[in-house]
């Protein structure tokens, strides 16, 4: 599978000016040190009967994602519904929010894609890329006449 590469704003080289370090943080966090990425964390592991995706979605609801295969692009989407504010309610600070996302990955030609299961358990949505079969060669023994 092709995973995209993203600059990691944790571990990059500290030699900017600090304002500009600043500026870069607070576009990328909320101010309370978590980050404001778009995209869930995903793990991506092969085993010899396929591959196996792992998106980090907590607060998500199986109801909320829409996965699709279309040529050799699985597309991943999930979009929390809105909250109706409790308007009796007078906070003096909200912090749930509610977002989506989509992330798409080109599958390898040894995936079958009809045969691709999702399972969404405890905030992680795992899904299961069977590899295809290895096609065996036929052997047909002609008979001498």
């Amino acid at each position: 599978m092709n995973i995209s590469r993203f600059i990691d704003t944790n571990n990059r080289v500290k030699t900017f000016d600090p304002w500009v370090s600043n500026l870069i943080d607070n576009l990328f966090n909320d101010g309370s040190g978590r980050s404001l990425s778009k995209f869930p964390a995903v793990n991506v592991s092969e085993s010899a009967e396929g591959f196996h995706v792992e998106f980090a979605v907590p607060g998500f609801s199986k109801e909320d994602f829409k996965i699709s295969v279309e040529k050799d692009v699985l597309a991943v989407s999930g979009e929390h519904k809105a909250e109706s504010l409790d308007e009796a309610k007078q906070y003096s600070r909200k912090e749930f929010s509610y977002s989506s996302f989509k992330r798409s990955f080109t599958l390898p030609e040894s995936v079958d894609v009809n045969k691709i299961e999702a399972n969404f358990k405890d905030g992680v949505l795992t899904l299961t890329v069977a590899k295809k079969e290895e096609v065996k060669p036929v052997v047909k023994e002609i008979s001498v006449k």
